[in-house]
């Protein structure tokens, strides 16, 4: 599997997700919070789905590491 998912959109994802996660525990409290571990979880494996199918790579001009 080739890294598609750079450093800065890797943070970004981590905050979408923790935010989005936190809905279960705040807020309205419903378990569609548990979404945000689909963000958390493509920025902790650096592999991203739909980028692959788009052909699309953040990670500058480094194609990627096999992981």
């Amino acid at each position: 599997m080739v890294q598609n998912v750079g450093k800065i959109d890797r943070l970004i994802r981590v905050v979408v997700g923790l935010i989005v996660l936190s809905l279960v525990f705040v807020g309205p409290q419903s378990l569609w919070g548990l979404l945000g571990l689909i963000p958390l979880g493509t920025a902790l494996i650096g592999w991203c789905p739909p980028y692959s199918l788009l052909g699309i790579n953040t990670c500058g001009t480094n194609s990627g590491k096999a992981a």
